[in-house]
This record gives C-alpha cells, structure tokens and sequence, in this order.
C-alpha cells in the first residue's frame, strides 16, 4: 500500500504565504512525477504544478511567479512554497505522484488539505 500524506494547508490573509508538504510512504521502488492540484467550490480539478523526477518544473499560468514547486528524492517528498497568495487561491489542494512498485507505476493522489485565503 502506498499512501500520499499531505501537511501545511491552512487559512491566510490575502498576501500571506503557505507551504504545503507531500510525502509518499510504503512499498516503493521509485517516484517520478510528483505534482500539485487544486479543486475550488463547483469547480474541476486544475493542475498546479508538477516536478519530475530530475526536477523540471511545470507551472499553471495563474500561479506562475507566486508559486515554486520542489522536492526531496531521499525522502519522496514535494513541496509546494505559495507566495503572494490571493482568494481565488482558495481551494483543496492535491498532491499526486506517478509511484513505481515492482514493476507496475500507479498514480497516486493524496486525500487533500484546505487552503483558504481570506480578503
């Protein structure tokens, strides 16, 4: 079983800063694309950010420049640094990870952490 456990969502000002945290736990032999998304009230599901494995990064438009995604190899680990936040930031975020485990790669998502960001 492998399990993402998300940390750091929280409520802030408009302004204010979050980091968020993701690590991946169990049986793995390897990870390769980590990322971020975020669901807001009646909306889809849209891509944050996401890392490979050698560390390029990707970015949505509309947190380019506020937002930096990295990671810790040595501890499955991916972080997300918010900057300059802003209300419609507000949303559930998710952390995914493509995991490879023997032979086979699944995508795992986390279970989700608020982040609201307040006016």
């Amino acid at each position: 079983q492998v399990q993402l456990l998300e940390s750091g969502g929280g409520l802030v000002q408009s302004g204010g800063s979050l980091r968020l945290s993701c690590a991946a736990s169990g049986s793995i032999a390897g990870v390769y694309d980590m990322g971020w998304y975020r669901q807001a009230p009646g909306k889809q599901r849209e891509l944050v950010a996401v890392i490979t494995s050698s560390g390029t990064t990707n970015y949505a438009e509309s947190v380019k420049g506020r937002f930096t995604i990295s990671r810790d190899n040595a501890k499955n680990t991916v972080y997300l640094k918010m900057n300059s936040l802003k209300p419609e930031d507000t949303a559930v975020y998710y952390c995914n990870a493509e995991i490879l485990r023997a032979i086979l790669i699944s995508t795992v998502w986390g279970q989700g952490t608020q982040v609201t960001v307040s006016s």
